[in-house]
């Protein structure tokens, strides 16, 4: 069995809920598998990714054995006499490296999980993002619409909704915008809205689920300790990347200055990467498999953060295959701690799935391989135009420490 072609599909998703658009994979072996996988957050246009994934097919994986993963890790990992940690490059390789484990699941005829050390957990506990009822875009000061990220009444509301949906964990960032300038000091306002966001949260939600502290790096080193000193007594389960992902010795600090676990990880790659932030003192990481390496490195990852007593989150603001990847490997992983889960039409109709979500757990795989087909229909009705948004994006002009406005009001 050997890896023959690769084809890359594009898409916008509606709702923009899980990115602006998302790169799916299929890789065929000739003897006719055929595996899906899913590129997580290239920070280039799709079609750009597209043509990166069919660069590094040719280069590196065409021709070779599926079951010689480790080989094709350190293929890409070097390309180009590079051999460190890129994002692009690991964003492209873990979509095609996703296929493969589909594909070997379906040709020894049994779940991933089975072959990434086999099922330890029962089902995996599962959280989301805070939503308004209804959304359409992620564009969270539309007209009419209660703003979950800012307004700390619609954030306890939309807490109460997704609580008696079944999850148990719900994360809201209350801190944005984010600026290209990296860690910012924020306003006094801002402090203030956070906190009452935070609390109402809580007092809405009782000890009936976790709060989630999902920020992304927008702060200063002394603005995060002060964000943390004033929501510490709500009891967050983490406080997520409180500084810049290039700020690993700033992470360190925070996390020696709150009682609040700091979690990391969705925007670095490789086991590289995930130590220098261990050593910092992070103790959830947050890894997505479609950049982090794929499976085989995030099962690496995920031991060394074993010799740390640290867990592993992982972080799934993107498409389905993705998802049903990390659902696999979460079922292997001793110190799994908790799923990032985004229930919305689109995810379920850009695939067909056997994975099934219930009342806030993930269960267990039972069909080989990962378990989820794309929908081509679905696809094909959603095509990405070159040039557009890419996946995330922040604000291109710098915040004071005085902001008083939101993201739409400063571009």
């Amino acid at each position: 069995m050997r890896l023959e072609q690769v084809r890359t599909y594009v898409t916008v998703p509606p709702t923009g809920i899980g990115g602006s658009f998302w790169v799916f994979v299929e890789v065929d072996t000739d003897n006719g598998i055929t595996g899906v996988g899913e590129c997580y957050g290239v920070p280039v246009s799709g079609d750009v990714v597209a043509t990166m994934v069919d660069d590094t097919f040719e280069r590196f994986c065409r021709g070779a054995d599926p079951h010689h993963l480790e080989t094709l890790f350190r293929r890409v990992y070097s390309a180009g006499f590079t051999q460190r940690p890129d994002v692009s490059m690991m964003g492209v390789f873990s979509g095609i490296e996703m296929a493969v484990w589909d594909i070997l699941g379906k040709a020894h005829n049994v779940p991933v999980c089975e072959l990434l050390g086999g099922k330890f957990h029962d089902r995996l506990r599962t959280y989301s993002y805070l939503y308004p009822p209804n959304f359409d875009t992620l564009d969270n000061t539309n007209e009419g619409r209660p703003d979950v990220y800012h307004d700390g009444d619609a954030a306890a509301e939309s807490a109460i909704r997704f609580l008696e949906m079944g999850f148990t964990a719900i994360k809201q960032d209350p801190v944005g915008p984010y600026s290209f300038q990296g860690g910012r000091e924020l306003s006094l306002m801002e402090l203030a809205r956070a906190e009452d966001s935070i609390g109402k949260i809580r007092e809405a939600v009782g000890d009936q689920a976790d709060i989630l502290l999902g920020t992304h790096g927008q702060m200063t080193t002394a603005s995060a300790i002060r964000l943390a000193r004033r929501v510490e007594r709500y009891d967050p389960l983490w406080f997520e990347e409180p500084c810049p992902p290039d700020q690993v010795d700033a992470l360190k600090i925070v996390a020696g200055a709150t009682s609040i676990p700091v979690a990391a990880g969705e925007r670095v790659t490789t086991r590289r990467e995930f130590y220098e932030l261990l050593k910092a003192g992070v103790r959830i990481i947050q890894p997505n498999v479609g950049r982090s390496g794929g499976l085989w490195e995030t099962k690496k990852i995920a031991a060394i953060a074993e010799l740390f007593n640290a867990q592993v989150a992982p972080h799934i603001y993107c498409g389905p295959v993705a998802h049903a990847a990390a659902t696999h490997l979460g079922f292997t992983l001793p110190n799994f701690l908790i799923l990032e889960t985004i229930l919305s039409d689109f995810h379920d109709q850009v695939a067909h799935s056997s994975l099934r979500w219930e009342n806030g757990w993930m269960m267990p795989p039972s069909q080989p391989g990962l378990g989820i087909e794309l929908n081509h229909t679905a696809l094909s009705d959603n095509p990405y135009e070159s040039g557009g948004r890419l996946h995330l994006e922040m604000t291109q002009v710098p915040v004071d420490s005085n902001n008083k406005k939101l993201a739409d009001e400063l571009d």
